[in-house]
């Protein structure tokens, strides 16, 4: 099973630089099942970030995956922080651009 793992951190600060060497050390703490990892700035609030693990597992960790619990408890020291789990609802629609 496809699923996904978000972390968003919503902070008063720039941490890119921080942000950055904690996940250059994610490759020391993977996960079998990791599949992908990619991460999104607020278009606006350059301070605001969101870290997305996509996963293939037999199914989701309920609490969120080692990985994504040790990361969380990283961030938090950053500012507000939201991680959840999801898992799609439905197939994906890919619009046709012709």
């Amino acid at each position: 099973m496809r699923w996904l793992e978000i972390i968003k951190l919503r902070s008063s600060r720039n941490n890119t630089g921080a942000f950055k060497e904690i996940l250059a050390s994610v490759d020391e703490l993977s996960q079998s099942g990791l599949t992908e990892i990619r991460v999104y700035r607020h278009a606006v609030l350059e301070s605001d970030l969101s870290l997305h693990l996509y996963w293939e597992t037999k199914g989701p960790e309920r609490d969120g995956s080692g990985l994504g619990l040790h990361l969380a408890q990283t961030l938090k020291d950053f500012g507000l922080l939201d991680h959840t789990i999801w898992i799609r609802a439905q197939r994906t629609i890919k619009k046709n651009n012709g």
